[in-house]
């Protein structure tokens, strides 16, 4: 038995179910194996007990979400530029759950940090104090938008050359690491799983009927942050008269996106949906004509993969993994150029000669959970054993 502790501040609770959804469902595939005994430790970070942080602070610190046993310490989060102390003060909370954990008998064989700010540094002090191998995973906007701080950035290297083992989504998210100073050596590229029993391709037409739209439909995802640019989405689909456009996700930029939607006269064909349950989301992704992400970084984006698997073509800024993901003709078009009018004469391209689904499918096919799952026992348990063998 492989006794693992996921070590993840991107984790759902019962305020935010759709928070760190994407480390959830690898984790839940992990902790299915009848070889593994998993626990979660997801440190929430809280400030003022008031606004979005007061549900937050109301949490239960201990408990379970869909079958995994999940523990929610806080620390807190301290002004201006307290996000230096964000790995100490995690770790801190980290270590009275897992000094609990041992007490109770769960002895970890390996820590699995699942995002690497400030989460890396802070697994690996609590692998030290226990003596606990520790391994680090990189995501995208944890290297990219963290690593632009140069303390973050010395610290996550620093964690880097101390962790027994470290992930990255992509080959091109591993090139970025090895260039802050990471060893290249220890990063083993650990692709995304997606359901592809659940997003694959249906009839189109009575999926688009059902959500109220009859001709072409665009589907865009994700956070409303700035980094998305779902303005750039927004301005393409003001070019294309004849299209609706879905986007789901919730964030602190939907103020400006209703006024943007409101002043150039598209609320009948724009709508923001808000935040999306996951279970939702295939019947959203098989219904689109194209899925379109203008994001200015990425690792390794989900969603790419499962609108390909739902036989939806991609047309997507050119940032980290996308040309590992959109690397065929059917899967979709690249974007070099972040002007709403380049993503509108992509998006024409594609509603004027759409590629077969299958055809489209066929290059998600490879982002299967259980290839996700084996490869990330095999890393655990080779970081595990090696520490076995060097006591």
């Amino acid at each position: 038995m492989l006794n693992v502790l996921t070590f993840s501040s991107l984790y759902p609770n019962a305020v935010q179910p759709n928070f760190g959804g994407f480390v959830e469902r690898q984790t839940a595939r992990l902790a299915a194996r009848g070889d593994v005994d998993l626990k979660v430790l997801a440190p929430i970070g809280t400030f003022l007990p008031v606004g979005p942080y007061a549900a937050l602070t109301r949490l239960p610190g201990r408990g379970e979400h869909n079958g995994i046993e999940v523990f929610w310490p806080r620390f807190p989060l301290l002004p201006a530029v307290g996000w230096r102390f964000n790995p100490a003060l995690a770790c801190r909370a980290g270590r009275r759950v897992l000094l609990d954990l041992i007490a109770e008998g769960f002895c970890p064989d390996v820590i699995d940090c699942e995002f690497f700010w400030p989460d890396g540094p802070a697994a690996v002090r609590l692998g030290r104090t226990f003596g606990i191998p520790v391994s680090i995973k990189a995501r995208g906007s944890d290297i990219r938008l963290w690593g632009e701080r140069p303390a973050a950035r010395r610290m996550m290297v620093e964690a880097a050359n101390a962790a027994d083992g470290l992930l990255a989504v992509s080959e091109s998210l591993k090139a970025d690491m090895a260039a802050m100073g990471m060893p290249p050596e220890k990063i083993c590229v650990h692709r995304t799983g997606i359901e592809l029993d659940r997003f694959r391709p249906a009839d189109r037409s009575a999926a688009r009927a059902a959500l109220g739209v009859s001709g072409p439909l665009l589907l865009a995802v994700g956070n409303l942050v700035a980094l998305k640019r779902f303005e750039i989405v927004i301005g393409a689909a003001e070019l294309l008269p004849d299209a609706a456009l879905l986007i789901a996700g919730e964030g602190r930029e939907r103020r400006k996106l209703e006024a943007m939607i409101a002043e150039r006269g598209l609320s009948g064909r724009v709508r923001l949906l808000g935040a999306v349950h996951h279970g939702e989301m295939p019947a959203l992704m098989a219904a689109a004509d194209v899925f379109v992400h203008a994001s200015s970084s990425e690792g390794l984006a989900n969603v790419w993969v499962e609108a390909l698997a739902s036989g939806t073509p991609v047309v997507t800024a050119n940032v980290g993994a996308a040309a590992e993901v959109v690397d065929r003709p059917e899967a979709g078009t690249l974007i070099d150029d972040a002007r709403p009018a380049a993503f509108a004469e992509a998006i024409r391209a594609v509603l004027a000669a759409p590629p077969a689904p299958e055809a489209v499918r066929a290059s998600a096919l490879r982002f299967d959970w259980k290839t996700n799952t084996d490869t990330l026992h095999e890393h655990l348990r080779g970081l595990a054993s090696g520490s076995e063998r060097e006591q």
